[in-house]
């Protein structure tokens, strides 16, 4: 099993943007994107406890004590300023938490600033659009208030429903590392995909979208 590796301390984490970029509170047609909260437990426990999540994002067994603290870790991860910073907001459905959409801050300088996204979300949620919704919602968050010039989705290469929601979003396919495949998009090849997606319930979630490997 692949476990995630520790962040370098911040103080070799070398440069920074002007100003931290903090977590935002995001609308969707559909979905409320938001920093996670511990009122979120019981649907977090759900959503660690789920092995077609766990199994894709590499996640250990955790016990109850170790998933609140990892949902409390989530809590804190509201601001993007050096590089391996991570940001994650919960997504919401008429006042339920159904899944979770994640960033890495990769490359700080300007001119080549990059992010990697990754999502998640409980089955019995999938195929009708959301994760799609939410992850161009946060897609577009990157590129318009972080000024990421690429953004990066590393999702395991059995994972098709989640290759399929990266392609429709306007990812590129570029490598492959063992079992880890790299998709990349620009804003203009995201704001293509989405001009092309009317309805983001036409483009469903395949018949198992189970989340790119953002790990944390």
């Amino acid at each position: 099993m692949l476990l995630p590796l520790p962040r370098r301390p911040r103080f070799l984490r070398g440069a920074h943007l002007p100003s931290p970029v903090e977590a935002p509170l995001l609308r969707t047609q559909r979905l409320v994107l938001r920093p996670h909260e511990m009122s979120d437990l019981e649907t977090w426990t759900r959503i660690e406890s789920d092995p077609s999540i766990r199994g894709n994002l590499h996640w250990p067994v955790r016990t109850q004590g170790e998933m609140r603290s990892h949902l409390r870790e989530r809590t804190r991860s509201t601001a993007l300023w050096q590089a391996d910073d991570f940001l994650a907001l919960a997504v919401e459905l008429d006042g339920t938490v159904i899944g979770d959409v994640s960033m890495h801050l990769r490359t700080v300088a300007s001119e080549t600033r990059s992010a990697e996204i990754g999502w998640l979300q409980l089955p019995e949620y999938r195929g009708r659009g959301y994760a799609t919704e939410a992850a161009e919602e946060l897609l577009g968050f990157a590129f318009q208030t972080l000024g990421a010039r690429w953004v990066t989705a590393i999702i395991d290469d059995d994972n098709e429903s989640s290759m399929a929601l990266a392609r429709r979003l306007g990812f590129d396919r570029i490598a492959q590392t063992g079992r880890k495949v790299t998709f990349l998009t620009t804003e203009a090849r995201a704001a293509l995909a989405s001009y092309r997606t009317l309805d983001p319930r036409e483009s469903a979630d395949a018949h198992s979208q189970r989340g790119s490997s953002v790990r944390r």
